[in-house]
């Protein structure tokens, strides 16, 4: 159950650590597995020292999101039970998404995580693709 102000994990590699949902795109609904919301990066990820040998530049471009960007996302993981048409009740420990761009392909190239299979019945088989794992 993802509703306004709800702060979510990412869970790939695009850069941003926590964001923050803005605006569902389900109208009048809370958003599940597999719909699509607006997110603001909260908080995003350092990735290590910028000393003398590490390649600073090469850091700041894999981060393809910095903090305060307005991006779209799709919701992989909800803590909220969701129940199945074969009767098994899911849930997870937590709230997380996926960064997509306007056209709906993900941002970054890898997904940290477990997600829903609920995203093969809603068409997101990239998704699906770059997890290691769908329950």
């Amino acid at each position: 159950m993802i509703q306004l102000k709800t702060m979510l994990n990412c869970i790939d590699n695009s850069g941003a650590s926590i964001v923050e949902c803005v605006a569902n795109l389900r109208m009048k609904r809370h958003a599940k597995i597999g719909d699509r919301i607006i997110v603001v990066v909260q908080k995003h990820r350092s990735l290590g020292e910028s000393g003398p040998g590490s390649g600073a530049a090469s850091a700041a471009a894999a981060n393809k999101v910095r903090r305060g960007d307005i991006r779209h996302a799709i919701v992989v993981r909800t803590a909220k039970k969701l129940q199945r048409k074969d009767g098994m009740v899911v849930r997870f420990d937590d709230n997380a998404c996926v960064l997509i761009n306007k056209a709906g392909e993900p941002i970054g190239t890898r997904v940290n995580g477990i997600v829903g299979a609920e995203l093969r019945d809603k068409q997101w088989s990239k998704i699906l693709s770059l997890a290691p794992m769908h329950l």
